[in-house]
Order: C-alpha cells, then structure tokens, then sequence
C-alpha cells in the first residue's frame, strides 16, 4: 500500500506559530522532506526541527540555483523544471514503498511556496492532504501592530518580480497590499510604490516572528541589506485614517479622462463614505459598497459646502469633488469660506489637487502656456462685469497669455462678444486662440483660431479658451497640424 503524502505549512519562523495539526505529522512522519540552497540549509526545518524524532528519514531537496544564471541547456527555467521532476521521482519512491512523506513549507504551502511543484507532480497518484500555515503576510501584519484590510477594503497581494509600472497600476488600484519576492526585486518595488503615491505609507518587514526580525519604513531601506525573506507591506488605508479627525476632503477630478485623476485623489474618494458634487461630476465616479453621492445643482455651492461640513462633524468621511483642480474657479474656496462660521471650527479641510482645464487644453494644443499667463473667468455671477472688463484690458495691456474658464452659457451670450471687443483693443486681430470643447471628456474637441476670427456664437459653457500673447506663435506640420507654443524668452522693451 503506497504512503501518503503531506504538504505541511510551518509558518513564518516562530516555531510556537506550528499548527497542532502540523506539530503531530511532522513527528508522526517516516519521511520528512524540505528544500534548500545549496548551502544545505532550509528554513522550514529550522522551523519544525523540535518537532522532528530520531530515526526520521529526512530528504534535503537542493535547489541547483538560486538566480537565473546556469549553464544548463534549458536555461533556469530548464534547470529548476529537472530539479522538481527529480524531487518528485525521490519522494515518489517513499511513496511507493509505503512510506508517508511530510514535505515542509516555510508559511502555508499553496503561498507562493515551493511544495506546490511537489503536489502538482505528486497528488493525482497518491493520497494527498495539504495543511495550511500562517503566511509571512499574516505575521508581517502583526508584528507591525497593523490591520490589513477594515470593511469593505481590498487587499492584493503582489509579488515584486512584477515590472515596476505594472505593480504600480496594481497598487493604485487596491486599499491595502503586501508584496512579497523582494531581495533582487527590492528597487523595482520602492520605485513602484514611489510611482502610485504610496512609498510614504509603506512598511518593511524582514524574518517577521524570528529572531532576526526587522521592521522599518519602506523609504529608509538599504536595498543592499535586503533578503528574499522579507515583505513590502501597505497597511488597511482606514488604520492611518483611524483618529478619525471630522474631516472634509475636496478633490480635484480633473478634466474628465479618468488617466488624469491623480493618485492622491483616488485615494482620497475611495476612502470617502459620502460624496458631494455637482450632479455632473458625480456622474464620473463609480462607488464602491457603503459610499453614497449626494448631487446638488452648479448653483448651491455655499449650501452643498455646509452639507458636507455637517456630514463631517457627525463622523463621516466626506469627499467634495470639484472638476479640475478644486482651487480654481471651485468648490475647495467655497467650502473653506463657509467653514469659517464657529460651528465647523473643530472640522479639517484639505484640498487635492486636480490637473486644471487650463493644463489640458494647453497640452492638446502645445506649450501655450510657456510664459507668463493668467487664468480669468468671464462669469459675472458673483463678480460685477465692470470689473472683469478692467481686469480683460490690464492683462492685455500686459501682454500676457489669458486662459479663459466660463466664457458663455444658455444665459450668458453677450459677455464674450464685449471680451473680444475689449481685447482687440489691446492685441493683434491674428493673435492665436485656441478653443477646447470638453477635453478629457468623449466630445472632445480642438481648435486653433485668430482673435480676429473667433466667433463668439461658437462657444459655450464646456469650452476654454486661451488667448496668445504678441509672442505666441502657431507651428504648421508636415501632416497640416498646428502646434501653439508661447516661447519662454520675451524680447527686451
């Protein structure tokens, strides 16, 4: 009758951290197997050595290579293939000849553990039960004193020989992480953390349980002094978020395509259980279980600040959204102005910021924005028309490039019309200007166009506009294209 085979999970280190289950097989074993380097030395049966007894069999399986350099034919990925068909036919052996055959797994064995060679290649000929362990990810998580995941959170678990631009789409992506395979792959890992806005948040662990253990910020790591034995790890967001300080954050979306949201940003709203917006910029955003939207009109924004305030001071995690950056022409000076009354005076607020109209349309058409430039508004909801007409000539008179939010609306049809007026006064009717229509959004649009030839009539609410300085100068391409670009150098007066 053939043996039975055993794929027993040992934990992370501590020997006390040995399942009862795992203790009583290992001594029970005729046959106990383990992998190891070359140098003959195995984790796993450091672990589980007070478990073992005299007259045991014991089956070192050593690896013929630990990197990817070998003179093998096959290459490393040849090399370990022989490795593992010659292991398997080992333990097949004991096997066969009645004898059960513990294999020894450092954490669990199906966690990136070396035993599931031996399953694949073992278990649809022989009796087989795997015995789960604590993964080092379970330890890491408890002896930095931190929870992984809270609620409705995602932990993904990575490992490091991802390239670092994937892992760090990955990263962006999830609540919480641990990223395992580290060693070689270390500054692949810091360099991916660093790129999804993480690498602050990020923790090291090294030989966690053992008497070797190392805890450390990710950030201050020699990448030198790092084994294979260790773990990147990105705690539960809502743990560093746990002092639970009343708290609203006003995010910028950007201009519309979902690529322009910043991580910082999506941060900030994932973490969010209530977000307020503009019914359109709402519209955007998916929510994830347990967050709820409360859309107002474009008009109400003092009262849809003292809604979120409110909501905050009663222990909420609030998100106001805002199109663009929140600072500009947004909801990040109306929530700020309407927390200064008394009542929200123990509520934070804090602005993210968000890629602005302005920056996109720019980028569609060039460097417009290379110089010197100002960013005006042609609404005279909350401003006097007199005032932006003064301000219209100044910034012409000064030559400066003008970006130019709100230039029209169904109720609003005469006051670009006087813009034009007044800026033609003070500038070239072949200065450049470019009209963006919804860039980022689907109906996206660009053009290049004169001063002199702009029709007003053309224009509504979803454009910007930016108006050239005397320097701003208009590129054709071979393939009929135009490029706008303000020079950086301004000719002496």
């Amino acid at each position: 009758m053939a043996g039975r085979l055993f794929g027993v999970g040992v934990g992370p280190g501590d020997p006390e951290l040995v399942t009862v289950k795992a203790a009583r097989l290992i001594g029970a074993a005729q046959v106990v197997a383990y992998h190891a380097a070359r140098h003959g030395r195995s984790n796993a049966r450091a672990i589980a050595e007070a478990y073992l007894r005299p007259g045991q069999i014991e089956e070192a399986l050593i690896y013929p290579v630990t990197t990817e350099g070998t003179d093998h034919p096959g290459g490393y990925q040849g090399a370990i293939d022989e490795f593992y068909a010659e292991s398997a036919a080992r333990l097949a052996a004991h096997l066969d000849a009645g004898r059960d055959v513990v294999v020894l797994a450092e954490g669990d064995p199906f966690f990136y553990g070396s035993y599931m060679h031996m399953h694949k290649r073992l278990a649809d000929r022989y009796e087989t039960t795997v015995v789960p362990g604590v993964t080092s990810v379970s330890a890491a998580s408890a002896v930095l004193g931190r929870p992984l995941m809270e609620r409705d959170e995602v932990l993904t678990v990575l490992p490091g020989t991802l390239p670092p631009a994937e892992l760090a789409a990955r990263i962006e992506a999830t609540d919480s992480a641990a990223i395992m395979k580290l060693g070689r792959t270390f500054e692949g890992v810091r360099e991916a953390l660093d790129r999804a806005g993480r690498l602050d948040d990020a923790w090291y662990v090294e030989r966690a349980t053992t008497d070797r253990e190392r805890i450390a910020h990710l950030a201050d790591v020699d990448a030198d002094s790092v084994p294979y034995f260790s773990v990147a790890m990105l705690p539960s967001r809502a743990d560093r978020e746990s002092d639970r300080t009343p708290r609203v954050t006003v995010v910028g979306l950007g201009p519309g395509d979902p690529r322009w949201l910043t991580p910082e940003a999506r941060d900030a709203l994932r973490q969010a259980d209530d977000l307020v917006g503009y019914t359109t910029y709402l519209a955007r955003l998916e929510t994830r279980k347990g967050q709820t939207k409360h859309a107002s009109d474009n008009r109400v924004e003092a009262e849809r600040a003292a809604f979120a305030l409110d909501l905050a001071k009663r222990g909420r995690r609030v998100a106001v959204v805002s199109s663009g950056d929140p600072g500009v022409f947004a909801m990040a000076t109306a929530v700020l102005e309407v927390a200064e009354d008394p009542q929200w005076k123990d509520v934070e607020v804090r602005v993210v910021p968000g890629l602005t109209a302005a920056q996109a349309v720019a980028s569609r058409a060039g460097a417009p924005l290379g110089h010197d430039f100002c960013v005006m508004s042609l609404s005279d909801r909350l401003k006097p028309w007199p005032v932006i007409e003064r301000r219209l000539a100044a910034t012409a008179a000064a030559d400066l490039v003008i970006a130019i939010y709100n230039p029209a609306s169904k109720s609003r049809t005469g006051q670009l019309v006087r813009a034009r007026e007044v800026l033609l006064e003070h500038r070239s009717a072949e200065t450049p200007v470019i009209v963006g229509r919804d860039v980022g959004g689907p109906a996206e649009s660009v053009r290049v166009t004169t001063l002199g030839e702009l029709d007003p009539a053309t224009v509504d609410m979803r454009c910007l506009l930016i108006v050239g300085s005397s320097q701003t100068r208009v590129a054709s391409r071979a393939d009929g294209s135009t490029r706008v670009f303000t020079p950086r150098s301004y000719p002496a007066v």
